[in-house]
């Protein structure tokens, strides 16, 4: 009988393994369906659902990266996209960046691809450099959302304020096009990937101009975050030359509760399924196996680490 305690705490534990092992849902929260993440989202949950087959996996469209993260720590979701800044906030405990505390149920997935601020006014507008937005209708991004934030920082590198501008519009990607095709807002700021679908339709509607954010304002925004881009001549239609601009990296966060098993899967399932992105999005082209653990501000999640580990792609 002496035995008996000992043998039912291994079958307990034994139980409790499995039960952490088994994931019944994943939910991939990704940003507005006009942007990059959406359709990325999509092409994510097909490689989920057949890594994952006793999992249910859905798509979630959402207002992006701060949202997500919330969204996250809350359990209301199993991976999502977000912006680096933003994670590293989320991280922190930023309340300024839409953060009441620290997030500390987050962990990292995957690096992915750059995004990339891109200014775009309609040509009549008048406006070519930033200083030209003061006084005019702006739309940043919907509030909090990591285009928003970027818009701040990009703002503060020029020397500028919400308060310079003439109208400040908190819109996604969508509904910014549609009211420069109606003339009803002056530009738009939006932080996507090259070739986001909302800037496509606009650049096909009306002629554009795309603005540049030069190298001595990402210099100014002062996080090692935001690293000078270029958004290359024929991204868009009518867009001729390169133009200097911010990149800000991307990354896939989970949470601690996902199990180890799905974390793994997850993460294999990603690395490994880079070319199905790639159908999804002309950005996934941008993801590089090899950085994918490279430069995260938070801690893997184990299930990840031992992926990449095994791949040869952590050391």
């Amino acid at each position: 009988m002496r035995f008996a305690k000992p043998l039912l705490t291994v079958l307990l534990s034994a139980a409790a393994l499995g039960a952490q092992a088994e994931q019944k849902f994943v939910n991939v929260l990704t940003g507005g369906t006009s942007g990059v993440y959406y359709p990325l989202g999509v092409a994510l949950s097909k490689l989920y659902g057949d890594a994952l087959p006793d999992a249910k996996v859905s798509v979630q469209s959402t207002k992006a990266s701060a949202e997500n993260l919330n969204l996250l720590q809350a359990g209301r979701g199993e991976v999502a996209f977000s912006l680096g800044d933003a994670v590293a906030d989320a991280w922190a405990g930023n309340e300024d960046a839409g953060f009441k505390g620290k997030l500390d149920k987050l962990r990292g997935l995957a690096g992915t691809y750059p995004n990339y601020i891109q200014i775009v006014a309609a040509a009549d507008s008048g406006i070519r450099t930033i200083a030209d937005l003061k006084g005019k209708r702006v739309s940043v991004g919907a509030a909090r959302s990591g285009t928003e934030l970027n818009a701040r920082a990009v703002f503060r590198g020029a020397g500028m304020a919400y308060s310079d501008l003439g109208k400040v519009e908190y819109l996604p990607f969508g509904e910014s096009v549609e009211l420069i095709k109606n003339r009803q807002l002056d530009a738009t700021l939006q932080s996507a990937g090259l070739g986001v679908a909302s800037i496509r339709d606009l650049a096909n509607s009306v002629a554009i101009v795309v603005i540049p954010v030069t190298a001595d304002v990402v210099e100014k925004i002062g996080n090692d975050a935001y690293q000078p881009g270029v958004i290359p001549a024929n991204t868009y239609q009518g867009q001729t030359e390169d133009i200097p601009t911010v990149q800000i990296r991307n990354l896939l966060i989970t949470h601690s509760g996902v199990s180890d098993e799905a974390a793994y899967a997850m993460a294999k399932a990603t690395a490994e399924g880079l070319d199905h992105l790639v159908t999804a999005h002309a950005a996934a082209k941008a993801i590089d196996r090899a950085t994918m653990t490279k430069g995260l501000p938070l801690p893997l999640h184990p299930g990840a680490e031992r992926y990449y580990r095994e791949a040869g792609l952590l050391k």
